[in-house]
């Protein structure tokens, strides 16, 4: 080969190197460009999951959730039910986020949590053992009030009327699923016929939080009834002692509500009840009759006793048919927990003092030394009544 060949040769051969080099450095750019495009998209979206991670779930839903953590709950465990109950995205996100901010001391109970509370919210909520998110709306429910009643209430606080949470209380269809739901609380003596509202008695009468402004009827009357069941069935050994159903403990607990204005007397007047039960008298107890009325009145006359109901006790023998309001927790207890005695009459006068008596006689002499002449005249007499 010439020498003019052998160089020509080369330089092709040189040329040729240059070219592959400069390929495999425009590859090895572009797939290191690759990469770190890739890299930083993965950052990028990393962050931006993680960021959305400790949003809350939905900021514009503040309806309830109600969550169960049990007693020995781990970090871990605690996540994931709060990511299964919709309370968080992430579980993992949750647990890396409270070992980050070395948050620890998480008690066991059932909580009341929404979409829209933050993880520190959460977090503060979990520490200290109670719900930290204030409420849109606060209803005050006393004790005592019948269903009209707390209708009312609620009718004065939400985009709904009084007719229209009655239609929801007495619908049948409606009040079965009730009953699906609270199998060990409501059961089909509640639709009995002769019932005025089959949820009489079983809207508990306590302090409710709203987390909406506009909650639902039917999220209002499973509130309620919710935690008639949770106080209820937190007494299941002492009502397992009594020969009655829920339903008849539950009336009588309303009875009891309506008679007496205080812890001990409710257990007196209890224990009168029983004794009148035992022994198959009447009940007669006015609050059945105004129930049976469906008015309020100051003073029960005799015209009124003669009401044909089956929730007036001075016209049908036992428990009326149903409860005719709902009841203090004492008021249970007093029905779970009588005071033993032998006293068949009780009276009150008008300064609201009670009085207890074994015999008639007793009772008709107490009556005449604490009971002014004009409400005698206006009820009938004890022997008559007997």
């Amino acid at each position: 080969m010439s020498d003019s060949n052998f160089k020509k040769s080369y330089k092709e051969r040189l040329m040729n190197r240059k070219e592959e080099a400069s390929k495999v450095r425009k590859i090895v750019v572009i797939i290191l460009a690759t990469v770190a495009a890739v890299l930083m998209v993965s950052l990028i979206s990393g962050y931006l999951y993680i960021k959305s991670s400790l949003k809350p779930v939905n900021p514009d839903d503040d309806s309830e959730v109600n969550v169960e953590i049990p007693i020995g709950s781990s970090t871990s465990q605690i996540a994931s039910i709060l990511e299964e109950n919709s309370i968080i995205k992430n579980d993992l996100i949750f647990r890396l986020y409270t070992k980050f901010k070395n948050e620890t001391g998480f008690q066991a109970g059932d909580y009341q949590f929404t979409s829209s509370m933050t993880l520190n919210e959460i977090i503060t909520s979990l520490k200290s053992g109670k719900l930290i998110k204030e409420p849109a709306v606060r209803v005050t429910i006393p004790e005592g009030q019948n269903v009209e009643e707390i209708a009312g209430i609620y009718s004065e606080e939400f985009d709904f009327t009084e007719e229209e949470f009655l239609e929801k209380v007495n619908n049948e269809e409606y009040v079965q699923e009730l009953i699906k739901d609270h199998p060990n609380l409501l059961s089909e003596k509640i639709l009995e016929e002769g019932i005025r509202y089959p949820l009489e008695g079983y809207l508990f009468a306590t302090t409710y939080d709203y987390f909406v402004e506009n909650p639902s009827i039917e999220e209002i009357i499973d509130k309620m009834v919710s935690r008639t069941e949770e106080v209820v069935l937190g007494y299941s050994k002492e009502i397992d002692q009594k020969e009655r159903t829920v339903h008849e403990l539950i009336t009588m607990a309303s009875l009891v509500e309506n008679e007496a204005p205080n812890e001990e007397s409710r257990k007196k007047i209890a224990g009168v009840f029983y004794n009148r039960l035992e022994d198959d008298m009447m009940l007669q107890t006015d609050p059945t009759v105004l129930y049976a009325l469906g008015e309020h009145k100051d003073r029960v006359l005799y015209e009124d006793l003669e009401v044909e109901s089956p929730y007036n006790t001075y016209h049908i023998k036992g428990l009326p048919v149903g409860p005719i309001s709902s009841f203090n927790t004492n008021s249970l207890l007093a029905t779970l927990n009588p005071i033993d005695s032998e006293n068949l009459y009780f009276l009150a006068n008008s300064e609201g003092d009670i009085f207890y008596s074994e015999t008639l006689e007793e009772h008709n002499q107490l009556k005449a030394k604490h009971i002014s002449s004009d409400e005698q005249k206006d009820k009938l007499s004890e022997e008559e009544e007997e």
